[in-house]
């Protein structure tokens, strides 16, 4: 699998994130904000962590406007496999191809842990390694991860199964973390190529680090 890795100014967890997918024995390709196409024959996008553009006027609003999210969006379009983590969400939120909107945590502090996530939906290729109401134990680390959407939008997210992750205790109980509406970490497009949550699975492959269940979530793009 070819997995290309976007960096924008601010971005800084492209490394950990070429890491990650290399780890599980795939190529891949950083791809710059300025660039107006994506490399040829690739299998996946990832729209990576950090704070593009340093976070002015929102997280994300400014990225969304890069030259190479043009290209972004025309692949998810014609139904290419994109993910975003935390900032990589908020881009993705910020260019309409993830409902919803990431605002500031309920605290107005930033978040820095270990965090369970119980899965909620695992019929699509992220999550399908993963058993739904399983625990598994992701990083965070956000300021603005919030997710909010109208009650039509979460009706509908529940509806269609969109609903990916959420912030839960050790028995896949709902807690709150940030704010999020019914405590939720992560979700997808209608049609499931499309991925965003908070958490950050490329920071979880290693036991020595607290944590190996990223390895699964990413694992479920190989198929």
């Amino acid at each position: 699998m070819k997995v290309a890795v976007l960096r924008f100014p601010g971005t800084n967890c492209e490394f950990d994130t070429q890491y990650a997918f290399e780890k599980l024995g795939h190529s891949t390709a950083l791809v710059w904000h300025e660039d107006e196409t994506l490399p040829e024959n690739i299998d996946l996008v990832v729209v990576p962590g950090g704070f593009s553009y340093g976070d002015y006027l929102r997280s994300g609003s400014i990225a969304r406007f890069s030259p190479v999210m043009k290209a972004v969006t025309s692949y998810a379009n014609e139904g290419g496999k994109v993910l975003g983590i935390c900032n990589g969400f908020q881009i993705l939120t910020e260019a309409g191809l993830l409902p919803g909107a990431l605002k500031r945590n309920n605290n107005l502090h930033f978040i820095s842990k270990h965090q369970k996530l119980c899965v909620i939906n695992n019929d699509n290729a992220f999550l399908n390694k993963c058993e739904a109401g399983e625990v598994l134990n992701i990083p965070i680390a956000h300021a603005d991860g919030n997710y909010y959407i109208d009650d039509a939008g979460l009706k509908n997210l529940e509806n269609n199964g969109q609903i990916l992750l959420r912030y839960s205790d050790e028995d896949g109980k709902p807690v709150v973390v940030n704010g999020s509406v019914t405590s939720i970490a992560g979700v997808c497009n209608k049609e499931k190529n499309v991925f965003g949550l908070m958490p950050h699975p490329e920071r979880a492959l290693e036991a020595l680090l607290g944590s190996e269940d990223g390895i699964r979530m990413l694992k479920g793009f190989d198929d």
